[in-house]
């Protein structure tokens, strides 16, 4: 047999390089993002103009000409003095914001009791960081003491009227406290029986569907303040005559519902998606219904849709401005409410006060939209390449 030369074979592992430098870095980065192609360079030198024209404008008016301090409008009536910005521009008035950060965060809540609602907020932070980190222990319990425990603890801390609490009226509530009270209950129960609404109306039985069906269309096809003011309005007419219910609890009854609604057509989305093979391979290990939907087809419908469901969250968050319509202030509506107090009002106030809660608005929209998509990417193990 021939023997053949194998010299040119290579008889151990060749050591890692490093990358090409022009394949790293930032500049590498900026090349590949910004000016892969004579489009984006043009793009980006146009958004690059933009922000060189409106920054200092922004910066100017937010930031070098606002005024900080103040006891009222007219120390606000003194910014721009020196005629830095253009016409028609006035510094901010931030002092407004500083004079009434109180009423903007508790509403009418005394002052006396507000350590309360500190506390429960804290109860929340503490509850909800731990879930929102994949590593950290003990998710069970910590899903049950969040979801389970805490609407009782807060009810309590935040009502009073038992164990020596004085009681504290709803109605006296308002600013940012209205406005998480009802996105966090609203979240809470949309998500559940948005969950139980797209199972029937997929359901075999004719009665249950329909009345999903029903359910699901009515509330859709109807604005959130219609839902409002039936839930603030009429509501009351279907109870038995002398209960009454809080306005604010009817108000968290009608956001839900309208949440629950939206919310099981998106996850009614994610069970379309799932192919057949998934139903019919929990069918043929012999599970049960709730056992197929509980292990095999519900987490891989709600991964489909975790961009929908954050998205229904997003809107509702932002669709909790409404309850001004049935007289609660959330962090808007008391915004709005103190742009008419005689020692304030003025233009740059207005515009202070409307930027700051646009401002906090989006902090937390924008914090919901990143951890989704960190969710997303964490639990995209089906399709990585």
């Amino acid at each position: 047999m021939q023997e053949h030369d194998v010299s040119w074979v290579r008889t151990e592992m060749a050591l890692a390089q490093p990358a090409p430098r022009t394949e790293t870095g930032l500049g590498a980065w900026v090349r590949k993002n910004l000016f892969a192609t004579p489009v984006d360079s043009a793009l980006t030198i146009l958004c690059l103009l933009v922000v060189a024209w409106g920054l200092p404008q922004i910066l100017s008016w937010a930031i070098f000409n606002a005024q900080w301090t103040g006891v009222d409008r007219t120390a606000c009536l003194t910014v721009d003095q020196g005629g830095e910005l253009p016409a028609g521009w006035s510094g901010a008035c931030w002092a407004f914001v500083y004079a009434k950060f109180g009423q903007f965060m508790f509403g009418r809540y005394p002052i006396d009791e507000r350590w309360r609602v500190m506390l429960t907020a804290a109860i929340f932070v503490a509850l909800l960081a731990p879930l929102l980190i994949p590593s950290a222990p003990f998710k069970k319990l910590n899903a049950i003491l969040f979801f389970a425990v805490f609407p009782f603890v807060a009810f309590y801390l935040l009502v009073g009227g038992f164990l020596g609490l004085p009681y504290v009226e709803t109605s006296l509530w308002g600013g940012l406290l209205v406005t998480l009270v009802i996105s966090y209950v609203g979240i809470v129960v949309s998500l559940p029986l948005g969950i139980v609404l797209a199972l029937g109306r997929r359901s075999r039985m004719p009665i249950i569907k329909l009345l999903c069906v029903v359910f699901i269309e009515a509330v859709r096809g109807v604005p959130l303040v219609t839902v409002l003011f039936m839930a603030s309005f009429m509501l009351p007419l279907f109870v038995p005559p002398g209960m009454t219910f809080d306005k604010f609890l009817r108000a968290l009854i009608g956001v839900a519902l309208f949440a629950s609604a939206y919310m099981a057509e998106v996850i009614r989305g994610g069970l379309q998606a799932i192919p057949k093979g998934q139903y019919e391979g929990a069918d043929s290990l012999g599970l049960g219904y709730w056992q197929k939907m509980g292990l095999i087809i519900m987490p891989q419908a709600l991964k489909l849709v975790i961009p929908g469901i954050v998205n229904t969250f997003i809107g509702m968050f932002k669709d909790t401005t409404l309850v001004l319509i049935i007289s609660m202030f959330d962090l808007l509506g008391i915004v709005k409410q103190h742009l008419s107090d005689a020692n304030w009002a003025t233009p740059q106030t207005a515009k202070s006060g409307l930027v700051f809660a646009a401002l906090v608005f989006w902090l937390f929209c924008f914090g919901m939209s990143r951890y989704s998509i960190y969710m997303e990417r964490r639990l995209d193990t089906g399709h990585r390449r």
